[in-house]
C-alpha cells in the first residue's frame, strides 16, 4: 500500500503514513475503498486509483497541484458538479490530464474537493469553457460524512 501511495501521491505522504501503527481497509457501498491510518481516513481508492481524502489534504502538506475557484462555484462543486473552467480563479502548480488535484475556495483557501484533471493546467489557462476537473470527492458527499462526522462529534 505504501508503495502505491508513494508512486501515486508522493513519497513524503508515504513516509508519514509508514509511521502508522494501525491501518484499516474499509469497503464502502458506494464503490470506494477508504484506508484508515491510526483512526484517520486519509486515502480513498476509486476505480483502481488512489486519491487523498479532504481530511488528508487538510492535515498533510501534499505536494499536489491546487485549483482555486471563485465562491460562486463552491456550492455547485459541493453538490457534486465537476469544476468548470469559468469558475477557476487561479492554478498553483502544473498538471497534466489525469493528475490528482486539490480544489480550494478563493476566500480562505479551504480544501473542499479532490479531483482528477480533465485538462492540463496549460489548457485550462487557455480555455474559456468546459469541464476542467472531475469531482471525485467533495465536502458533504457520502465519503465526507464517513471521514468527518466522527471528528465533529
Amino acid at each position: 500500500m505504501l508503495e502505491r501511495v508513494k508512486s501515486e501521491l508522493g513519497g513524503e505522504l508515504a513516509e508519514e503514513l509508514s509511521e502508522s501503527e494501525v491501518v484499516e481497509k474499509i469497503e464502502t457501498r458506494i464503490g470506494a475503498t477508504l484506508y484508515v491510518f491510526d483512526g484517520e481516513a486519509l486515502i480513498l481508492e476509486r476505480g483502481g486509483r488512489l486519491y487523498p481524502t479532504i481530511l488528508c489534504a487538510v492535515r498533510h502538506r501534499l505536494d499536489l497541484p491546487t485549483v482555486v475557484v471563485d465562491m460562486g462555484a463552491v456550492s455547485h462543486i459541493v453538490n457534486g458538479a465537476d469544476v468548470m473552467v469559468p469558475g477557476i480563479v487561479s492554478i498553483e502548480g502544473e498538471f497534466e490530464r489525469g493528475d490528482v488535484v486539490v480544489v480550494v475556495d478563493e476566500e480562505k483557501s479551504r480544501a473542499f474537493c479532490v479531483g482528477e484533471a480533465l485538462m492540463a493546467s496549460r489548457e485550462i489557462l487557455e480555455a474559456r469553457r468546459g469541464r476542467a476537473i472531475k469531482n471525485v470527492h467533495h465536502a458533504r458527499d457520502k465519503l465526507w460524512e464517513l471521514v468527518w462526522r466522527p471528528r465533529l462529534t
